[in-house]
């Protein structure tokens, strides 16, 4: 895993993004996830290209059921963007960087 990433678990999100200065995208995923594995080197790309305005985070579904039940993620990979401590877009699925680059940039 990339030293881009931060990884959240139950005792660690709250805190993280309601004292985020910066947009915080959260990736919802697992070991076993074929399509989460497709998206590591594009979350590494995305990562070095707007690494300084954004936060990347995961969460191991496997390890951290709660939190994606709080959240309803009901597939991986399943992004959640956070702006000011707030929910402000879902992503779902493994994504072209372009795509992705895309939607976050929209928030930034």
């Amino acid at each position: 895993m990339s030293q881009f990433f931060l990884n959240l678990d139950t005792q660690t999100f709250d805190e993280v993004i309601k004292g985020a200065q910066k947009l915080v995208l959260v990736d919802f995923w697992a070991e076993w996830c074929g399509p989460c594995k497709a998206m590591e080197p594009v979350l590494d790309s995305v990562a070095s290209e707007i690494g300084s305005d954004v936060i990347i985070a995961k969460v191991n579904v496997d390890h951290n059921p709660e939190l994606a039940n709080r959240f309803q993620v009901m597939a991986i990979p399943t992004f959640l963007l956070f702006k000011d401590g707030q929910e402000v877009a879902r992503i779902r699925g493994a994504l072209p960087k372009d795509q992705l680059l895309s939607k976050i940039q929209a928030y930034l």
